[in-house]
């Protein structure tokens, strides 16, 4: 493990140094040197520490590690060595020593400074002001210094010392000059009377941020070289920033109001004291719930440092009065009271009577009436838009919270306006005529973050967050600015950018700021309202999250209405929205204003200054509070002071407080750690980590090393001496860069290269032999360079004789040009002519009728250019004679190119002309052979129009007499179906009848026999029993012989007999084995399946096997008629085999047989199957009214239920197929009746799967068809085509069981529109799916 020493994060210390004991996966255990617990941080939060531990350095980027734990760390020696400044980089870090330190800022020291390039002294802030001088004398630029830090920093301080180095870079000479400089010293003071109060953290906190410039004379003697005798100060200005109003009315605890009222009234003279109606400050409401005094401040002195700076920035005596008197004003204002009026009818409120003389000196000192002011704070004047020109005036009386709130307001906005008013002043003091550049001081409060955040702190934060991101773009400057001087030849470098937190604030329409404004703007809006609309707008805005999400347990029970927590560059921030509306109005009531404007007092008149008339117009109707954003207007100013800070350069003072109570000497590591993250130093380091952080200059580095390597290396040259070292080491080129008079690492790469010098005494040894051999080759390489050199001199002068030889051959050829151009630029034109002949004569050779027009024409002119040619190759000719030629020529061919065009289209014309005469003959003779044709065609069509007459005559009468003849057909054979529907429904019913009587005397039968049967097996002994039930070949064969088997399997159909006759062995082995289990044990039949409970029944002669049977049987027949009664009316799918889109009402199942074998009466008919009903016309009718009757006959008692389980319901067709027997003297129905009786009906609908209904009201629901042939009342064949399946085809008698089961009138298929195609129809997409032809049947009687 690294025994190096390392930083371990500590709350109260910020860092302790300590050692690495044990390693985790994301976190390390480090034991402090100091002593006490190990302490366990994560990988980032532990830093390496500097070897030396006594390491004092004026600029941190010395550091062989920089770093959050070393930066500090150097703070912390140099602060308790006495050294309060220290550097990184450019910026200057400034700890406040908590104590006068004169020695530190005397004229001797600022003399040290003048003239002395940064980093040559110690860090100091006169160092600072210097270096801003020299750059803006150098770069004729304005340049900026941001004075940034907590509360109690010293950036008031820091910002007079600054004024103060400025304003004595010269000697005094010119008194005017001299009292300028000597007003914008003085002029502190007096602003910081008005702006600055006591907080927690300091006793004198700038409530407010101002930008002070100091502008130099544009008279410069030498601009070659800085002068400091020509740094003269011609004037300054002030602009002030986001003023505290609040602070006015109310104060924390242990803190004060501003500084002027206490100076007020502690030390004011006496004549003014009784002028002002003054007394002590305990007296007065806005004053008295404030601490009072404070051991730190003396306000007797600093009344007198107040008036003494007045008189210095011009104010006179009666300026002095006035200003007080306004201050005097605002503190009676205050002690105004009020009270509920429960007098009046009208609610509101009045004046308490201990303040009416309050109030008579509050008006006094405004120079108002008692009257007029009461009025003005007791009622609000509302103007309507009717009633007059003016309209009618309405004084709305105000309860007493309302009026404490106008009186609050009223009070803010006085002390406001006199603030502005006072830095006017100071400004018009040292005004600014003309100056060459300035520069400017911003002194404004740092980051900010309580316990309980406000407005304030929101504002705050804001504004450090655009100045964080112009420190990192100028840090970053700065940083690339070394690199380019030094000539390190990097890129550009990335840091990571704060603008989405910017953008967060200021977004035009959902900004946090919008937000604001536009929930005050709103009539009845409300922080919560507020909190809401910023939570919905960004709740996934990385910067952004709830007060539950906090990690501090305080704001974990604030609600999310309540406020809202920002990620900042420094940490998060909860703010608490309750005051956001009210502190963020700065409007002022019209009728207080204009209470204000009726003032007599001149300073007064000058503060609320009346409206122009323009201002007036805009609003004639109506008296109302008109809505100013303070985050708005100080959006404005930042953007201002940016765009400021943009055009200048810029350097940096970070202010830091040693610890919280600003003890002397005290120096707290983790408040200043906290600080440090605050002023963004955390971040610059990170933003130096890209980059070269470490860098040093060759002499320091030779002076470092030169102990530890031999006396014949010390006489190298510095630079040479760590080239040598450099080289020697083999270190790589991306680890460290040599400038012009530095050398630049990368983090961590200067401890490298320290602990390899500070090794054994063997490796420096080798390392000497690496110096030597790399000087060696260096000055081989020297040589080898310089071989190189005296070659290429050598090539470059002969090189220069080629180059005359080439000047020369060169100027030649351009005299030989210049005296044959005519010729040289006239040819190639020649030429072009002569190519243009070619191709005129080209288009010649296209006409036929006019070649010979033009053809000597040509050939002329074509020898002419010839000859011109040879004239130019032979001899020089003049200038104006080739223009000349050229020319003629030129147009010549001109003449000839237009006249050969016109003969062209000449010709052209003419043969079109010939061409339209021959298509013209060409359409008339086509135009007679139609009209011959037309009218042959009219003449065949008249014949054929006769004879189709003629034919549909015939038609038509032949029509009418097979009508007439079917007609008469049809009405006798409906005759005869009549009859035979009527005798055919007389013997069914009494084949019926028969049945049930032979049915009766069967089941008399039966009962008897196994009456009989019971009482021999009474006499039976068990054993006999259980050996019979165990093997069923040892029973007396009389005894099995003589049950009957089941009807199943004694009386089939004749379509259906062949699949279900089985034989009687088969069938009763299965109950026989449950008869035996059932004697052997208790008699559980819960488990036996209906078929064997009625096989038992049939062929066992145990009687209590039997009575327990017939119970369980008896007890599933009560199960069965209890679930079909529960499922009657529900609607489930329907057995019946119909679509989904045609089940209207289920039709119910059939009821179950009585106990003799006869179906009750059911109210839907049932469906006669065809596999009973219908026989091919080739086969004979078999079934007769004796074999029905003996069937009927040979079925059990117990066997009638149709069920083949206890709980599933029976179809409709089987009850059909037993319930029909007929009487012997049926009559046959023929085939014509059967043709006759049975009409062919086809219908098609549509249906969607069950598995698609989810999906019904979508686009992507999957629809198939339902096809159906009907043969008179019911199905003869069924179709249903699935849009991804295959076809389902099924056939009466083959597929009863999967078929429509409802009679075609029931089914309401005649009914539903479209329903119905034709037979064609039907039959097309029937053979198409392989689908059997249809064979009609006829219906025979059942004798």
């Amino acid at each position: 493990m690294d025994e190096r020493d390392v930083w371990a994060p500590h709350a109260k210390e910020g860092f302790v140094r300590g050692k690495v004991v044990d390693l985790g996966t994301s976190t390390l255990t480090v034991q402090p040197y100091a002593g006490g617990e190990p302490i366990v941080a994560a990988y980032d939060r532990v830093f390496p520490c500097e070897d030396e531990r006594g390491t004092n350095l004026d600029d941190n980027c010395a550091l062989m590690f920089l770093n959050e734990g070393n930066l500090l760390d150097n703070l912390r020696r140099r602060f308790q060595s006495g050294s309060i400044y220290t550097y990184v980089a450019n910026i200057l870090l400034s700890v406040n020593p908590c104590q006068p330190v004169p020695e530190l800022y005397s004229h001797k020291t600022i003399a040290a400074y003048q003239g002395r390039s940064l980093g040559s002294m110690p860090p100091h802030v006169f160092a600072i002001a210097d270096k801003t001088y020299r750059d803006m004398r150098t770069s004729n630029q304005s340049q900026s210094i941001i004075v940034s830090g907590e509360s109690g920093s010293g950036k008031t301080e820091t910002t007079k010392y600054i004024i103060r180095y400025l304003t004595s870079l010269r000697s005094s000479k010119a008194r005017a000059t001299s009292q300028i400089e000597q007003q914008l010293v003085e002029a502190n003071p007096l602003l910081e009377s008005f702006g600055n109060a006591k907080t927690t953290r300091n006793g004198n906190s700038s409530r407010f941020g101002k930008y002070m410039e100091v502008h130099f004379s544009e008279k410069v003697r030498n601009p070659g070289r800085i002068d400091y005798e020509e740094a003269t100060v011609v004037g300054g200005s002030v602009s002030h920033y986001l003023l505290e109003k609040s602070r006015i009315v109310s104060q924390a605890q242990e803190e004060r109001n501003y500084h002027v009222f206490y100076r007020l009234c502690a030390a004011s003279p006496p004549e003014l004291r009784q002028a002002l109606f003054l007394s002590q400050a305990s007296d007065f409401h806005y004053l008295k719930h404030s601490c009072l005094t404070d051991p730190s401040i003396d306000d007797v002195e600093d009344f007198k440092s107040l008036q003494n700076s007045m008189t210095q920035v011009g104010l006179e005596e009666r300026e002095k009065i006035a200003i007080f008197t306004v201050i005097g004003a605002v503190l009676h204002l205050g002690n105004i009271e009020f009270v509920e009026n429960t007098e009046s009818t009208k609610g509101g409120s009045l004046i308490a009577k201990r303040a009416l003389q309050s109030s008579q000196r509050a008006a006094s000192l405004l120079g108002l009436s008692i009257d007029t002011l009461c009025e003005a704070l007791l009622t609000r004047v509302m103007t309507t838009r009717r009633g007059g020109a003016k309209g009618t005036v309405i004084g709305v009386p105000l309860k007493q919270d309302q009026a404490t709130k106008g009186r609050d307001a009223l009070a803010k906005a006085i002390y406001s306006r006199l603030f502005d008013y006072i830095v006017e002043r100071v400004n018009s003091c040292f005004p600014v005529e003309r100056s060459a550049n300035f520069i400017g001081v911003l002194d404004i409060a740092g980051f900010e973050y309580f316990q309980r955040n406000s407005f304030e702190q929101f504002c705050i934060n804001y504004c450090n967050e655009k100045l964080q991101q112009f420190f990192n773009e100028s840090v970053l400057k700065h940083e690339q600015q070394l690199y380019k001087t030094e000539g390190l030849g990097l890129s550009h470098i990335e840091y990571i950018d704060n603008q989405d937190c910017i953008e967060l604030y200021e977004a035009r329409g959902h900004g946090l700021i919008d937000l604001l404004d536009e929930e005050c703007r709103l009539p009845a809006g409300s922080v919560e309202h507020f909190t809401s609309v910023v939570h919905n707008k960004h709740g996934k805005h990385f910067r952004l999250m709830n007060p539950r999400r906090s990690k501090l347990a305080f704001y974990k029970s604030m609600r999310d209405n309540e406020g809202f927590v920002v990620r900042h560059y420094a940490g998060a921030v909860c703010y608490e929205t309750t005051q956001f509306m009210e502190k963020n109005n700065d409007a002022l009531h019209d009728n207080l204003e204009l209470l204000m404007q009726e003032s007599s007092d001149p300073l007064i008149q000058k503060l609320f200054p009346m409206r122009s008339p323009a201002t007036e117009s805009k609003k004639p109707g109506k008296s109302k509070l008109i809505f100013a954003s303070i985050a708005d207007k100080f959006r404005a100013q930042l953007k201002q002071l940016l765009e400021k800070l943009n055009s200048t350069g810029a350097a940096f003072i970070r202010c830091l407080k040693p610890s919280v109570k600003m003890e002397k000497g005290v120096f707290k590591g983790g408040q200043v750690l906290s600080q440090l993250q605050s002023a963004g130093m955390v971040s610059v380091l990170s933003l130096m980590q890209t980059g070269f952080p470490s860098r040093t200059g060759f002499q320091a580095l030779y002076d470092m090393y030169k102990a530890y390597l031999p006396a014949k290396l010390e006489g190298l040259d510095p630079r040479t001496f760590c080239q040598a070292l450099f080289r020697a080491l083999g270190l790589s080129d991306y680890d460290y860069r040599f400038g012009l008079s530095k050398v630049f690492f990368k983090p961590g790469k200067f401890a490298e290269f320290d602990q390899i010098i500070k090794s054994d005494p063997e490796n420096i040894a080798r390392l000497v032999k690496k110096v030597q051999k790399w000087l060696v080759c260096k000055r081989w390489r020297r040589a080898q360079f310089a071989a190189i050199c005296v070659v290429k001199l050598q090539r470059k002068i002969q090189a220069r004789k080629q180059g005359a030889v080439i000047v020369q051959k060169s100027v030649r050829g351009y005299f030989v040009r210049k005296q044959n151009q005519a010729r040289v630029r006239a040819y190639p034109q020649a030429v072009k002519l002569r190519h243009q002949l070619g191709t005129i004569e080209e288009s010649l050779g296209t006409l036929t009728k006019y070649r010979a027009n033009l053809s000597p024409k040509l050939g002329d002119l074509k020898k002419k250019i010839d000859t011109f040619v040879q004239q130019l190759k032979a001899k020089p000719l003049a200038q104006s004679v080739v223009d000349t030629s050229l020319q003629t020529y030129a147009r010549q061919i001109d003449d000839i190119t237009q006249e050969l065009h016109s003969l062209a289209r000449k010709e052209k014309e003419e043969k079109e002309m010939e061409r339209i005469r021959l298509i013209q003959e060409s359409l008339e003779r086509e135009r007679k052979t139609r009209e011959e044709e037309e009218r042959r065609r009219e003449e065949e069509e008249k014949l054929r129009k006769e004879r189709e007459r003629k034919l549909r005559e015939i038609e038509r009468q032949r029509r009418q007499a097979e009508e007439e003849a079917m007609r008469a057909r049809v009405e006798v054979q409906r005759r005869q179906e009549e009859e035979e529907e009527r005798l055919f429904l007389l013997h069914e019913q009494q084949a019926e009848e028969e049945a049930r009587r032979m049915a009766a005397e069967e089941q008399e039968r039966r009962d008897r026999e196994l009456a009989e049967r019971l009482a021999q097996d009474a006499a039976r002994p068990q054993e006999v029993l259980l050996r019979e039930a165990a093997d069923p070949q040892s029973r007396p064969a009389s005894v099995s012989d003589a049950v009957p088997t089941s009807p199943q399997r004694q009386h089939t159909t004749p379509t259906t007999a062949p699949s279900t006759v089985t034989s009687t062995a088969a069938t009763t082995t299965a109950p026989r084995q449950h008869v035996a289990a059932a004697l052997t044990g208790k008699r559980d039949l819960t488990k036996w399946k209906y078929a064997d409970l009625r096989d038992t029944i049939n062929t066992s002669t145990d009687v209590e096997l039997l009575i327990a049977c017939r119970d369980e049987f008896h007890r599933r027949i009560r199960v069965y008629q209890a679930w079909k009664s529960k499922n009657k009316q529900r609607d489930t799918a329907s057995p019946s085999g119909l679509p989904s889109e045609l089940r209207n009402t289920p039709s119910p199942p059939p009821p179950l047989p009585a106990r003799g074998g006869q179906p009750s009466n059911s109210p839907v008919p049932s469906r006669p199957p065809k596999s009973a009903a219908l026989t091919k016309p080739s086969q004979p009718s078999t079934a007769t009214a004796n074999s029905a009757a003996a069937a009927a006959a040979s079925l059990p008692r117990l066997a009638q239920a149709p069920l083949s389980s206890p709980i599933a319901p029976p179809r409709p067709a089987a009850a059909a197929t037993a319930a029909p027997v007929q009487a012997p003297a049926a009559p046959q129905r023929t085939m014509a009746s059967a043709f006759a009786a049975q009409p062919q009906r086809f219908f098609r609908v549509p249906f969607i799967r069950p598995c698609d209904q989810a999906q019904a009201k979508t686009a992507y629901r999957k629809k198939g068809w339902w096809y159906a042939h009907f043969d008179g009342e019911w199905i003869a064949r069924q179709m249903e085509l699935h849009p991804d399946a295959s076809p389902v085809l099924l056939t009466a008698g083959k597929d009863d069981m999967d078929m429509c089961e409802l009679p075609l009138e029931e089914t309401g298929l005649g009914r539903k529109r479209g329903a119905e195609i034709l037979e064609s129809d039907f039959e097309k997409v029937w053979a198409k799916h392989g689908g059997q032809p249809y064979r009609l049947y006829r219906v025979v009687s059942m004798d």
